[in-house]
């Protein structure tokens, strides 16, 4: 019996509309929800909203969980309870750029040392991280209670 080709899924269109003061509106195409970004305070936006570059650092942290979440479901991992994520964004000097994301999680009580050993893998492959630029550092750590 041979396999049907995989045939890409459509992409996912998304919007955007200026604003004054280095500000943005973003809307995603599917569900109609908008999202504000501006330029971080230091490149001359009042940092009341996510700038591009924190995007780029929260996609990483949902990225992680989320194909976590996915992964415990079709493997029948015990992922009960939430998972909890801090990302740091670190920029370089100029040029800037996005430098590091340091993404901790913590994770719940009741994983096996084998769970454990595949959650990791899996958050550490994920879309997003798979996609950055190979000289963006993005080290991880897991913590799990006691």
């Amino acid at each position: 019996m041979s396999q049907q080709p995989v045939v890409p899924s459509p992409g996912v269109v998304m919007t955007l509309v200026s604003a004054p003061q280095f500000k943005t509106q973003l809307t995603h195409g599917p569900s109609g929800t908008a999202l504000q970004t501006e330029a971080p305070r230091d490149n001359g936006g009042t940092g009341g909203s996510f700038s591009p570059t924190d995007l780029l650092a929260a996609a990483l942290a949902s990225c992680a969980v989320t194909t976590m979440q996915l992964l415990a479901g079709r493997e029948n991992i015990p992922l009960h309870g939430e998972v909890r994520a801090r990302v740091e964004k670190r920029m370089t000097p100029p040029p800037r750029r996005v430098g590091e994301l340091v993404l901790d999680l913590q994770m719940p009580a009741g994983l096996s040392r084998e769970h454990r050993a595949r959650l990791e893998q899996i958050a550490h492959e994920c879309p997003v991280s798979r996609s950055l630029h190979p000289e963006v550092k993005v080290p991880m750590t897991f913590t799990y209670p006691d």
